[in-house]
């Protein structure tokens, strides 16, 4: 792993994800996670203040990047929940089938190399009561910004750590086998090619 990948881009990758606008993401969503939670790609755990802990039993905290583990030692610092850390990509989840009651995404799929496999893997270990809950950012709806999302993703994906912008979240999702329950789906405040929002949940 390079300088870049090992420094700069925690940095980077914390301020994107912890802009105002997707905050408010992450309030609205977080808290609906009970039990037993897998954070796939828990990078610095912006995600912490928001669980409820009187609803949550602990979290496995998926992150492959140790510089984004270190970045989340604030984080960590500050929260009464129980955090287990998983060093290993979403590709090979280190659980029990049937194992969680809340898989936890958030500005994550974008970024997977192979979301296929990474999303059988989270439909492997939740429990067939248990709840996908997420929040990405994706392909917009409007031909005009898909034109630009198209043109800027090469670039985009190299600096921003492998992140797409233009993948179609709830088609991704469904492709798999999950049955999407909630979905709610909108331009939050940014550039439009990175800032078209779905939020919502999912069962297997």
């Amino acid at each position: 792993m390079n300088l870049y990948d090992e420094y700069f881009l925690p940095h980077f990758i914390n301020c994107a994800c912890g802009m105002k606008a997707i905050e408010r993401q992450r309030a609205k969503m977080v808290p609906m996670a009970k039990g037993k939670v897998l954070e796939i790609g828990m990078g610095s755990g912006l995600n912490l203040k928001h669980y409820d802990a009187e609803q949550v039993d602990m979290v496995w905290g998926l992150e492959p990047s140790a510089g984004m583990r270190r970045k989340a030692q604030a984080n960590l610092d500050n929260t009464s929940i129980k955090v287990e850390w998983l060093d290993l990509p979403s590709e090979s989840i280190p659980l029990d089938d049937n194992s969680v009651d809340t898989v936890m995404l958030t500005y994550t799929l974008c970024t997977i190399e192979d979301w296929r496999a990474a999303l059988l893997e989270m439909k492997r270990v939740l429990k067939p009561d248990g709840q996908l809950v997420f929040s990405e950012h994706g392909q917009a709806p409007d031909e005009g910004i898909q034109k630009w999302q198209r043109r800027v993703n090469p670039i985009w994906k190299k600096l921003a750590g492998g992140c797409n912008l233009n993948r179609d979240i709830p088609s991704l999702i469904a492709s798999v086998g999950f049955k999407i329950d909630t979905l709610e789906q909108c331009y939050v405040k940014g550039p439009k090619i990175a800032t078209y929002q779905y939020f919502g949940t999912a069962h297997g």
